[in-house]
């Protein structure tokens, strides 16, 4: 399995970051409607859809995700500031930061084609539209971004590991501690400011490093709560893994999970500051 695993994130993060660096603007908003296809195919079957609305689903939402592409001008070059996602990513971050809290706090159940398909939308649209703005603004933008939901995630195994006594969520995650969330923070706030001293921003000065600390630690916390949140669905599916798409790890779903709820995120803040 061990074996299995590290052959496929290989391929995978050398099939991503061929894409990331090679591919056309036009090219990679097809790659990005291609990812929101697949994962909409694993969300569909997690919520209990049959197969023939598994494969119309699929279509449905990655056609949209190219054609929203297209009308936000994300597959010419010169655009750096979509502001007409600005919309999309709000409904993301309300979707996050207020609705996804409590349904993880009540452990809701979706119920009816409608809602599944409803939520589905608010889940996969944004982060897939999100990849395709930030890579506008810089493939190493991009990486950036996705390189900090990896810390987090890597800093929170190991200390949860090395610390880890009092359950986060044990309904839902029973791997993931308290412990494990402090690391994370601590990782990432770590990196954030590693990546700002490296283009030459002034982290020490407190107009930075304060909001920074804040902004960092926030962006943390939505990415555990992207992954609670899937891991809450698979649970109430009853299922270990989203799919079999990728040997050794699953689906698309399972590797994009905090990645759901932070790349909207980011990609708001990169529209704001591009006022």
């Amino acid at each position: 399995m061990l074996k299995t695993r590290v052959i496929t994130a290989l391929c995978l993060l050398a099939g991503i970051l061929a894409a990331l660096f090679l591919l056309p603007e036009p090219a990679w908003v097809v790659f990005c409607a291609l990812i929101c296809a697949a994962a909409a195919h694993e969300w569909a079957g997690m919520i209990g859809f049959a197969a023939a609305r598994r494969a119309v689903y699929s279509v449905l939402l990655g056609a949209l995700c190219l054609a929203g592409g297209c009308v936000a001008g994300l597959h010419r070059p010169e655009t750096v500031a979509p502001f007409a996602l600005a919309p999309v990513y709000g409904v993301s971050a309300l979707f996050w930061l207020t609705c996804v809290p409590v349904w993880l706090k009540s452990r809701w159940q979706l119920r009816g084609v409608g809602a599944g398909a409803l939520v589905g939308l608010v889940l996969l649209l944004p982060p897939s539209l999100a990849i395709a703005h930030l890579r506008l603004l810089g493939p190493w933008v991009l990486l950036a971004v996705m390189a900090a939901v990896w810390v987090a995630d890597i800093a929170a195994y190991f200390s949860g590991r090395a610390f880890g006594s009092r359950k986060l969520a044990p309904s839902i995650s029973p791997g993931k501690s308290w412990e494990g969330a402090y690391g994370a923070c601590v990782g990432v706030v770590v990196y954030g400011f590693a990546c700002a001293a490296s283009v030459g921003l002034d982290w020490t000065a407190p107009r930075v490093w304060m909001p920074g600390v804040i902004g960092l630690m926030g962006f943390t916390a939505v990415s555990i709560i992207g992954d609670l949140f899937e891991s809450l669905i698979k649970r109430q599916a009853g299922i270990k893994d989203s799919g079999t798409l990728l040997p050794g790890h699953g689906g698309v779903l399972d590797r994009i999970d905090s990645l759901t709820s932070t790349l909207p995120m980011a990609a708001l803040v990169a529209l704001w500051l591009a006022r």
